[in-house]
């Protein structure tokens, strides 16, 4: 497994993504994101969970309602690894991409 990655290159892609921060106390990075509702922040958590899944990298999360709570850290490596860094721009990606539009019921 990789050793931490260098403190710099978190510290650079933490000012470049400021939603992201390090996890108080632990050798981490965190960010909460919002969605619209409970549906979006699932398919959010779905799509996060395939590409965790074929990453081989999974990520500590918390989730109620429209948020959820993400921590990346590589456990066996002892701290922030390239492979936090690509799942949390992965997630970003997601997060932010178009949504399509939702149809309205009749009522």
């Amino acid at each position: 497994m990789k050793k931490a990655t260098e403190s710099q290159a978190i510290e650079s892609f933490l000012a470049k993504n400021k939603k992201w921060q390090r996890a108080k106390g632990r050798k981490a990075i965190h960010k909460s994101f919002l969605f619209d509702d409970f549906s979006a922040a699932f398919a959010f958590m779905t799509r996060s969970a395939l590409k965790a899944e074929q990453m081989n990298h999974h990520p500590e999360w918390f989730n109620v309602y429209n948020r959820v709570d993400v921590t990346l850290t590589t456990h066996d490596a002892g701290g922030v690894t390239e492979k936090d860094v690509t799942l949390a721009k992965f997630m970003d990606s997601i997060a932010s991409a178009p949504k399509p539009a939702r149809k309205k019921s009749k009522a």
